[in-house]
């Protein structure tokens, strides 16, 4: 989640047209177009593998501290809690910020890359980083999509001051907010768009494919310590979060879909906090549209700022979230070249017209129920889900994988950027490869481990599948 900071104040909104504004200024050429990658994992104790608190000696600050002294990092406090990372361009490596999210997983939000080998080499240096500052501190980190082993009780709380504004609220609106904050990390990807219809396009590919997505990278079906019958516990636990905020947006699908249509949405779509003067007032509820009317109890007669829109988008959480780019939210998190593997999957998808033009064909047929049965049916089903649709002709989510798979990457072809070694950007969908040729997620092999030499334990995921 994204990280507010004290600073000059936005400008005040003086119509809904600014909302509408502020979301087509992140249109960009395609030759501007760039690739942002995020990823959570889990720190642990590589001794008793529980989980990692914000203080002590071997902590998440202290984490955190010494990658600033090690590796030039700069800290971002609220107040005087260090809460998170930045490294400006002008130092060594790529820009970006490093994170805390609510129970602890860390979180790297890439810099706007131009490619995928970018992307690569950002993701490998970072785990060289964490990798060399944890294993002083006796941390490790596992990149799975829901913590296998930990109860909720066992995750502690980092001390940043929105998080508890959302833990207060979240078990108001569904039975596994609290889950989904403290308990799941993912990997997401940020892509740009060109205009209002190009938007639009990606928009309706990206969120029709999201099940796909979800299913290639399914890898937490363990909680407490057992197999809870889920391919992506992740996935199931956002089916009831805030489902205000979540799901698959059928309202894309319809005619008249563009910037207008989304900012509609949003203004309705209950707020969490308010920042002003380095704190967070609690509005939970309460809409954006009641907001720009003055009509807040905690702020009355107060009108939002631009920066205030800012953070109420960054609090919606549909399987694709528009703000100034496009950001994929359906993958479970993953360890090693799975990262660059998701970007791969969705610049390949999104990045060239003509595999664009392929994967709208693919789902234009689709109607609101077909799509909405993908997405009920993944978490469980993962790539045996089958949904009983026509215009599916009795496709399983595998089959549909594989030929998604296939477009992007001819989309990565075509975009022909080559490394030293002369392999263009297919290079990094191999994981992907690998799954749609076994039908087999990581998720089935961890199950596969579980019933077989794991002879039903899951603390071996620790040692073999930690980074």
């Amino acid at each position: 989640m994204s990280t507010r900071e004290a600073g000059t104040a936005g400008d005040a909104i003086q119509s809904v047209g600014d909302l509408v504004d502020w979301i087509a200024a992140g249109e960009k050429p395609k030759s501007a177009w760039k690739i942002g990658t995020e990823h959570e994992k889990f720190p642990f104790r590589t001794g008793s593998l529980s989980p990692i608190p914000y203080d002590g000696a071997n902590g998440i600050r202290a984490l955190m501290q010494a990658l600033i002294d090690r590796f030039g990092w700069q800290p971002i406090l609220e107040g005087d809690t260090l809460i998170a990372l930045r490294r400006p361009k002008c130092e060594a490596g790529p820009a970006g910020t490093i994170s805390l999210e609510p129970g602890g997983q860390f979180e790297l939000s890439g810099a706007p890359l131009s490619n995928l080998h970018e992307t690569h080499a950002e993701t490998q240096e970072h785990l060289m980083q964490v990798l060399a500052v944890g294993e002083r501190l006796g941390i490790g980190f596992l990149g799975v999509g829901f913590a296998p082993t930990w109860q909720l009780s066992d995750v502690p709380r980092m001390p940043k001051r929105r998080y508890g504004v959302m833990t207060r609220y979240m078990p108001q609106v569904g039975s596994h907010g609290l889950d989904m904050m403290y308990r799941t990390a993912t990997i997401q990807v940020n892509l740009d768009f060109a205009s209002e219809a190009d938007m639009v396009k990606k928009l309706r590919v990206s969120l029709a494919l999201q099940p796909v997505a979800t299913a290639l990278f399914a890898s937490s079906p363990f909680t407490e310590g057992k197999p809870n019958g889920y391919k992506s516990m992740r996935s199931e636990v956002w089916r009831d979060t805030d489902r205000a905020r979540t799901g698959m947006l059928p309202f894309v699908f319809e005619p008249g879909m563009g910037y207008a249509r989304y900012v509609d949405y949003a203004l309705d779509v209950p707020m969490y906090f308010v920042y002003r003067d380095g704190t967070y007032i609690d509005v939970a509820g309460a809409s954006f549209r009641s907001f720009m009317d003055g009509r807040l109890l905690q702020l009355p007669g107060e009108r939002p700022t631009i920066d205030d829109w800012s953070d109420h988008l960054t609090t919606l959480f549909p399987e694709v979230r528009l703000k100034r780019f496009l950001e994929m939210r359906g993958a479970d998190s993953g360890g090693g070249l799975r990262i660059p593997a998701l970007s791969a999957f969705w610049t390949g998808l999104l990045y060239d017209q003509g595999a664009l033009d392929a994967a709208y064909d693919l789902i234009q047929p689709w109607s609101e129920a077909t799509r909405q049965g993908l997405r009920d049916g993944v978490p469980k089903g993962g790539l045996s889900t089958v949904v009983d649709a026509p215009e599916l002709g009795g496709r399983t989510m595998l089959d549909l994988a594989r030929e998604a798979l296939a477009i992007s990457a001819a989309g990565l072809k075509a975009r022909a950027v080559t490394r030293a070694d002369g392999q263009d950007e297919r290079v990094y969908l191999a994981p992907l490869q690998h799954v749609v040729d076994s039908g087999r997620s990581l998720a089935n092999e961890l199950l596969g481990h579980y019933h077989g030499r794991w002879k039903g334990r899951v603390e071996p995921i620790f040692e073999e599948y930690g980074f």
